[in-house]
């Protein structure tokens, strides 16, 4: 059974791990690839997600039986003024079904928590936007860069 499990601040060494590895994070590589989170930072960033997100922030770990396999959230972007989706799935657990049902579930909680429309930004390199063309989202821009994808949640 895949889960999205809010992780207690002792299981933020897998986000430690998640981000650190090469492989997992190759999608990034146009801002840097890996990116550290040290045990120094987990506490202001658990507060920050888990404990006082303000309505604007959601974020659980994607959870398989008892293994994490990887990460979803969404937020709230200020600037432009809409919620940003976020899956990342740790590469060993890639091609199994858990980005796929992952991304569902966080489109569900994000619907339940009032949020009409969810998109999310993906570097134009990256085969994730297949995903979430299957998964609903329609494609709303396309640059250089990156590919804006949106989907209605139907509230």
């Amino acid at each position: 059974m895949i889960e999205l499990y809010a992780p207690d601040i002792r299981d933020l060494w897998f986000k430690e791990q998640l981000l650190g590895h090469a492989q997992t994070m190759s999608y990034n590589h146009a801002y840097g690839g890996t990116i550290p989170f040290p045990e120094e930072k987990w506490a202001a960033w658990y507060d920050r997600w888990l404990i006082h997100h303000e309505g604007k922030r959601f974020y659980r770990y994607v959870k398989a039986g008892d293994a994490f396999v990887g990460e979803a959230a969404w937020h709230y972007d200020d600037a432009r003024q809409l919620y940003l989706a976020d899956v990342i799935i740790y590469a060993p657990y890639r091609k199994k079904g858990y980005g796929r049902t992952a991304l569902l579930l966080l489109c569900e909680t994000a619907k339940a928590h009032g949020i009409n429309e969810l998109y999310d930004e993906i570097a134009i390199d990256n085969p994730s936007v297949e995903l979430f063309l299957k998964c609903g989202f329609a494609e709303v821009l396309r640059t250089n860069e990156y590919v804006l994808v949106k989907k209605e949640l139907g509230n």
